[in-house]
């Protein structure tokens, strides 16, 4: 039996109760009365909502950054596309229906049905979603979705097939980025080499995120990217 539990950062947000399954979820998603701002995602019989701004400099800024980057690889090789905010992704084997901050999807990944485009209802060529296993995901950590980010979504992630997972985190100090690569039905986390790039088996190119002073902003980002061999 699903459990019934919300986590809500908006006290007049309602969420009709057959919502606490996934079919139910995803018939309120599509519906009139889904919020059009923040983030709320199904997450194996748990709600999570997050009404929350993002933050200008540790979140908005990085996946700007990192979207321009995946986007400028993935997008004119003709490799597959690349999705920046509400693009809802859908798992029914792994009980799941969230919208990263960021999605990557493979033209052969399409082509052979791990994920299919989610048809929406105002017509054709209009799709409202992805459903199966997509490719890549990034998620920016920021204060309302440390536990989301860090241990709640990896293993769903997993068990639905995502390949890569990226998680970057900007907003202490020390600037992290890490990429998760699925091993075994698991993430495996690979580790940078001295010079800082992480390599992405699934685009065959070595990553490093860095950020520099820029007064007057506070931070710029950088998705460095190049071949190793």
């Amino acid at each position: 039996m699903a459990r019934r539990h919300a986590i809500i950062d908006e006290e007049n947000l309602r969420i009709p109760e057959d919502a606490f399954t996934l079919e139910g979820f995803q018939r309120w998603a599509v519906s009139e009365g889904f919020p059009e701002n923040g983030r709320i995602d199904y997450l194996s019989g748990e709600i999570e909502v997050d009404m929350s701004p993002e933050d200008l400099y540790t979140h908005s800024a990085v996946k700007t950054a990192i979207s321009a980057q995946l986007h400028s690889l993935v997008i004119p090789s003709g490799l597959g596309d690349v999705f920046i905010d509400r693009a809802r992704v859908t798992s029914r084997f792994a009980s799941l229906s969230v919208e990263p901050d960021i999605v990557v999807i493979l033209r052969e990944s399409l082509k052979k049905g791990q994920v299919r485009l989610t048809p929406s209802r105002k017509g054709p060529d209009r799709f409202s979603g992805l459903e199966g296993a997509v490719d890549l995901v990034v998620e920016i950590v920021s204060d309302s979705s440390v536990n989301k980010d860090l241990k709640r979504l990896p293993p769903l992630y997993a068990r639905a097939g995502v390949r890569e997972l990226w998680i970057a985190d900007a907003r202490g100090s020390a600037l992290r980025f890490r990429i998760h690569s699925l091993q075994d039905g698991a993430y495996t986390t690979i580790a940078p080499d001295s010079e800082g790039w992480t390599r992405s088996s699934l685009l065959g190119r070595g990553f490093r995120l860095v950020r520099r002073r820029d007064d007057p902003f506070p931070w710029r980002y950088t998705l460095e990217q190049r071949n190793l061999s």
